[in-house]
């Protein structure tokens, strides 16, 4: 499952939906994959706060609904 969200994050981010991949590499990196940090550093350089901020609690939704 770790790595199933470090790629639907670059999935995500290569079709420029910026807000969902930011959402799957922050879950990602919740989940102990260190590396999605990069990913989700990328994505969020392609964002307003206000996209950011909805990733993030799209990311604590999945989170509390799925673990």
């Amino acid at each position: 499952m770790q790595r199933l969200n470090t790629t639907l994050g670059l999935m995500y981010g290569m079709g420029q939906d910026y807000k969902s991949a930011h959402m799957w590499f922050n879950i990602a990196v919740e989940n102990g994959i260190p590396r999605a940090i990069k990913g989700r550093d990328i994505a969020a350089k392609e964002m307003t706060p206000s996209q950011i901020e909805k990733a993030q609690d799209m990311a604590r939704e999945w989170m509390a609904e799925h673990q």
